[in-house]
Parts: C-alpha cells; sequence; structure tokens
C-alpha cells in the first residue's frame, strides 16, 4: 500500500503543470457543482420561509357547521406533546368591516394567543410602527389596510361584525408581513377580544401548529388526527393545500439534483480519462517497475491513488472556489445595498459535496487501473 502511494505522489510530482492543470479544471467543476447547490437551496428555503414560514403548516377545524371549538385546552396541550411539533396557536376568528365615509370595507379580524401572535405567524417581529398587543381593546393591521382606511397608530378604529355589533379599538402597532392577503385585510387582536366581539364565549375557531420540518406537515397532521379521533374536526395541511407549491419545490430539488449529478459524472470521466492517458504516458515506468517484481494489484493501485489524490486537491479547491463564488455574489448582486438572496451554507451539504467528488475520483481511477492490469512487461521491454 505505501509503495503505490509513493509512486502516484511521484507520478503526479513529475508532471506538476500537467498535474496543476487538472486538479484546477476539475476544481472548476466542483465549485460550480457547490454555488448552484447552493444557490437553489437557498432559493427553495427563502422561497419556504416567505411563503410557509409565517403561517401554520397544520391547523385543526371545527367540521360541522357550527365553525367553534369547545373544551380545545386538552387538544393544544396533546399536540403540544408531539415531538415533531414546534408550537401550537389558536385562532378566534371572523368576518366584519370597517366603516369608511358612506363605504364599509370588509376585514379579518384574527383573536390571537400570544404564541400563535409571536411564534406562528410572527407578527410581532414585523411590527415597523407602535408595539404588541397588550389587553382587551387593542388591535394590530397591516400597513395596506391602514393606508386603505387611512388610520394612523393611536387611531381608533370602529369594527362592527354581521350581527350588528360595534366596538371601537385602538391601533397599538402595524406591521408589514409582506402577504398581500394577510397585509391588506387582518386586523390582529387579542383571543379575548375576538371571543367576545363574536359572541363565541371560551371557544375558538382553529388551532394553529408549526412543525420542526415543514415537508414532514402531511405526517404531522395524520398524527394530530389520530390523537384527536373526532369527525368533528377537520385536520389540513400546507402541502394538502398548496399542490403547485409543492410541485415547484420539488421540481427545484430534483433539477438540484440532477445538475449536481451530472457535474460530479462529469468529473468522474475526466479523471478516468486523464489517468487512461497517464497509463500509455507512464507505459515504459510500469513495464520496468513489473519486470522488477511489483505486483499487478500494486501496480493498478497507483492510479487508485492518483484519482483519490487528485479528488482531494481538487474537491478542496473547488469547495474554497465554490464559497468564494457564493461570497461574491452577496457582495456584488445587492441593489439598494442589500442581498437578494439569505444563503444559507449547511456543513453538512459542504461534507458531502467532498465526499462525493472524492469518492468520485478514487472511482474514476479504477478504469485506468484495469488497464494497467493487462499490461505485460515482456511487451513493453520489447517495445522499447
Amino acid at each position: 500500500m505505501v509503495l503505490p502511494l509513493r509512486i502516484a505522489a511521484r507520478f503526479l510530482a513529475s508532471g506538476k503543470g500537467q498535474t496543476a492543470l487538472i486538479v484546477g479544471g476539475i476544481a472548476i467543476a466542483i465549485s460550480v457543482q457547490v454555488f448552484v447547490g447552493l444557490l437553489i437551496d437557498s432559493l427553495q428555503a427563502g422561497l419556504v420561509e416567505q411563503t410557509v414560514g409565517n403561517s401554520p403548516q397544520v391547523t385543526v377545524r371545527s367540521a360541522e357547521k357550527n365553525v367553534t371549538i369547545s373544551r380545545w385546552e386538552e387538544m393544544v396541550t396533546g399536540i403540544g406533546s408531539l415531538t415533531a411539533v414546534r408550537h401550537v396557536g389558536v385562532s378566534a376568528s371572523g368576518n366584519a368591516f370597517v366603516s369608511k365615509s358612506n363605504d364599509s370595507v370588509p376585514v379579518v379580524v384574527r383573536g390571537l394567543n400570544a404564541t400563535a401572535i409571536d411564534e406562528v405567524y410572527r407578527i410581532s417581529g414585523y411590527l415597523f410602527q407602535g408595539r404588541s398587543i397588550q389587553g382587551t381593546g387593542e388591535v394590530l393591521i397591516g400597513g395596506t389596510l391602514a393606508d386603505k382606511l387611512e388610520v394612523a397608530l393611536g387611531d381608533r378604529l370602529q369594527l362592527g361584525t354581521p350581527d350588528g355589533v360595534v366596538i371601537d379599538y385602538q391601533i397599538v402597532g402595524i406591521y408589514d408581513l409582506g402577504v398581500a392577503a394577510i397585509d391588506g385585510s387582518w386586523v390582529v387582536a387579542s383571543l379575548r377580544t375576538a371571543q367576545s366581539l363574536f359572541g363565541f364565549g371560551d371557544r375558538i375557531t382553529s388551532i394553529e401548529v408549526t412543525v420542526n420540518d415543514v415537508f414532514e406537515a402531511d405526517a404531522v397532521a395524520a398524527d394530530v388526527a389520530a390523537l384527536l379521533n373526532s369527525d368533528r374536526l377537520e385536520i389540513t395541511n400546507w402541502k394538502a393545500e398548496n399542490g403547485q407549491l409543492l410541485s415547484a419545490l420539488q421540481s427545484q430539488s430534483m433539477s438540484n439534483n440532477i445538475i449536481q449529478a451530472v457535474i460530479i459524472v462529469s468529473v468522474a470521466i475526466a479523471i478516468a480519462s486523464l489517468l487512461s492517458v497517464s497509463v500509455l504516458q507512464k507505459r515504459r515506468q510500469l513495464g520496468i517497475l513489473k519486470a522488477m517484481g511489483i505486483k499487478d494489484g500494486a501496480a493498478s493501485l497507483i492510479f487508485v491513488f492518483q484519482g483519490l489524490m487528485i479528488g482531494i486537491m481538487a474537491s478542496i479547491a473547488g469547495v474554497a472556489l465554490g464559497l468564494g463564488l457564493l461570497y461574491s455574489f452577496t457582495v456584488f448582486a445587492t441593489p439598494g445595498g442589500e442581498s437578494i438572496i439569505d444563503f444559507v451554507v449547511p456543513p453538512m451539504f459542504i461534507l458531502r459535496s467532498l465526499a462525493i467528488s472524492i469518492l468520485a475520483s478514487a472511482i474514476a481511477g479504477l478504469v485506468p487501473a484495469s488497464r494497467s492490469l493487462r499490461l505485460n512487461p515482456i511487451d513493453v521491454i520489447r517495445e522499447g
């Protein structure tokens, strides 16, 4: 094992320029694989965060005409005990309207508990004016709705319900979630405030759940359904309600895998081709080594080790170059001084890229290794 390794290193060192050219070319290919992989993964993570991150991934609603749910505290405790569940919030919601001049603007009043406000929808983190709700009689509204109603922080907001209830509330905060449907229609209140407005008593309209892995939401929904075991309840998840988005994410992941696979295969073919040429170039030296007593297996290991060493050098250089390209992209592709993508660099992705590239390089060395096995030292000496 030691002798073939030393000979492989000497072969590579004897043609430093050629070795550097091979390593550089393969490193560029690997850097593209790393850059494209991280770019697509970051785009996917950003898309998931924008569309699913600020909303419940599993929702429990009433399946009956009566849209409210009673005895929900036990359900929340049970759901919260599931290991795959991150946060459990509750909501008491209903349709209302705000009078404006001689017109009425329809709104959705979302009565949320503290967990739903801070953890499920993260509204408190998107307040750009004012503060979060501290008591009954206070509401938050989206910036788009505030512009539509021509109201500002501290103003009174008169809400009316279809049952004829009209109550004034104070606007204590204005938020911008970046979701038009929410920013332009939601009036967020405390759970107790909404229950009182709509006459729900202590009942709610939904239990809203976030999970540790958003792509496991359907499995978590099945666990919640099994836990609650009630025909009176309807359990939905974002994957079932967003088929087009899910298909887009799956297609994105598939294209990412295909691109990376093609690049790795190309790297392996390139190494195999170059080392096969090396077998021809080193034909005389191999013949002499075999004539001196080196075994066929040991001679073939020379090219496996060459492929492995090239793979290690090229993989490390390629990953470093790929991360450099990623950094350059964040620095220069920043309109207005802000990066257009929040890049995610998972350590496991880097380690996996290194491992796959090195393994592919070692496997590529098997092709020239098999050619060296067929090399007859007597024929080489006669040709010499």
